[in-house]
């Protein structure tokens, strides 16, 4: 393990993507919901504009924000009507960090009744100190916000934190953080972009993770 590692005591991760395989789920939300709302939607346009950041997907294919609101409520109400799946691996993944001594939390852009729903089916609440959503921020990624409170809650510093995620924002908001960033390859559009981001560290899987941190000795 490389100095830069050793220092690590804390890992975050997104959701989507990351830990839990919803891109098909995620994109036949919008699907049928741009459908009942009676607009035209791309899925090449979706592809090339997808964000953690849904208002950026809206504003990208054209959707005007006075259907905003209504899209979100449609996007929920169809995501919610399947059952979302961790990404292989995860599970063991997340347990051997755990057993390992690390501290783990999650930071995402997804909503918490959602996210906290998916964990628990997933039998991670344990697991996870802090789990940081939508609802507990202003400002979306790659704003910092969300990492900043998720480190205010654990007493932990950006110097002994990394932050793993599948999507370019996720990157350049650790980076914002001045935490270790590490990207993964996922299902989602915007994976294909990552490493453009500059992560200091990239997976093709989350399997790949334990690689690159040993057990802790304190």
């Amino acid at each position: 393990m490389s100095k830069s590692l050793v220092s690590i005591t804390t890992l975050l991760f997104d959701w989507d993507g990351t830990l839990v395989d919803s891109a098909h789920l995620g994109f036949a939300a919008y699907e049928k919901a741009f459908a009942e709302l009676n607009f035209v939607f791309s899925k090449e346009a979706y592809e090339a504009n997808y964000s953690p950041n849904w208002y950026a997907v809206y504003e990208a294919l054209g959707l005007p924000k006075e259907k905003w609101e209504k899209a979100d409520e449609l996007w929920r109400r169809h995501y919610g009507t399947q059952t979302a799946e961790l990404v292989e691996g995860a599970g063991d993944v997340l347990m051997e960090l755990r057993r390992r001594g690390y501290r783990l939390g999650v930071v995402t852009s997804g909503n918490e009744d959602r996210v906290c729903q998916e964990i628990e089916e997933a039998s991670l609440p344990e697991i996870f100190e802090v789990v940081i959503c939508a609802e507990h921020i202003t400002n979306k990624k790659p704003h910092p916000e969300g990492l900043e409170i998720a480190l205010d809650r654990l007493g932990g510093t950006a110097e002994e934190t990394a932050y793993v995620g599948d999507a370019p924002e996720d990157i350049l908001m650790g980076k914002n953080a001045n935490v270790l960033t590490i990207g993964v390859r996922s299902n989602y559009p915007c994976s294909e972009r990552v490493i453009e981001a500059g992560p200091a560290i990239f997976i093709d899987s989350i399997s790949d993770l334990v690689v690159h941190f040993d057990e802790r000795s304190d």
